[in-house]
């Protein structure tokens, strides 16, 4: 969502504006905006850790783009078949979770390649999505399943991603130290006897449901980014696991904040302007270390 601001107006009127529309009872786009992101940016940390250790952020992006099949259903049967409880986010939920299902049964049966299961999962679900959503009566703007638009969200879409951000938490909090053998070593993991294809699978759903709260924050199409910079980010700082969850957590808070306020100032998309903010800190940070080292 773009916010017009009236220009030629000084910078310090237009942070005054946001501080008024942050405050306003009767405006609470921004509140919830806000509190989005600090729901999410602890799913987003922790998943986006075991994604960069594992180095899997290719399957991420091929669950995330399956999502459109999903989000393109539950709008079409929303609208054509009457059925109001098949939220967009219901439906985007159930499509990351189907592909990540077949992504990991591929991958353990090793029936196909992976890498090619993955790009018919990525261009069937968005051939899926756009295929639903063309036939859906109405108008229905992709773009902001697309390229995010945590400006729109309401307080249903926050209760939903409040309820899948606990589940999330909770079963990392309980799977954690199977989860952390599986991305250091997976050879080691099985020696272990840790069932390697089971713990497998709960990873890429996992992804699955945190690539559900990322799209309502910065889109299907720059959902990868936002998984993965502040982890990688993270990464470079400490030494363990716990660590690169906290510190990658902190990053993507302070991103979506601030990515949040400058789309506000400046006029911007706040998905579009979350991962300009993230790309160009990793940027700064890639060159700070080579001019260190």
């Amino acid at each position: 969502m773009v916010i017009p601001i009236t220009t030629g107006k000084g910078r310090s009127s237009r942070m005054h504006e946001f501080w008024e529309a942050l405050t306003d009872p009767h405006v609470d786009f921004l509140r919830i905006a806000l509190l989005m992101g600090l729901l999410a940016s602890l799913a987003f940390g922790m998943t986006g850790s075991l994604v960069v250790v594992k180095r899997i952020s290719y399957v991420a992006g091929a669950i995330s783009h399956a999502v459109l099949g999903g989000i393109g259903a539950a709008l079409y049967l929303q609208t054509v078949h009457g059925l109001e409880w098949m939220h967009p986010l219901l439906g985007a939920l159930l499509a990351a979770l189907l592909a990540a299902v077949i992504i990991a049964w591929i991958r353990n049966n090793g029936f196909q390649r992976e890498d090619s299961v993955i790009g018919a999962v990525w261009a069937g679900g968005m051939a899926t999505g756009l295929v639903f959503i063309s036939k859906t009566p109405g108008f229905v703007d992709p773009m902001s399943y697309l390229f995010g638009n945590i400006l729109i969200l309401s307080r249903t879409d926050l209760y939903l991603v409040s309820i899948l951000d606990l589940l999330l938490l909770g079963i990392l909090f309980v799977q954690y130290n199977r989860l952390q053998a599986l991305c250091f070593d997976e050879e080691q993991a099985r020696l272990r006897g840790i069932r390697v294809g089971w713990y497998y699978t709960l990873l890429l759903c996992l992804i699955a449901c945190t690539v559900v709260l990322l799209v309502s924050v910065v889109g299907i199409v720059l959902v990868v980014a936002l998984l993965t910079i502040p982890a990688a980010m993270a990464g470079q700082h400490v030494r363990s696991l716990g660590a690169m969850m906290a510190l990658s957590s902190l990053l993507t808070l302070f991103f979506v904040s601030l990515g949040i306020v400058i789309g506000f100032l400046g006029d911007w998309p706040a998905g579009p302007a979350i991962i300009l903010v993230a790309g160009v800190a990793y940027l700064l940070q890639s060159l700070l270390k080579r001019v260190a080292a």
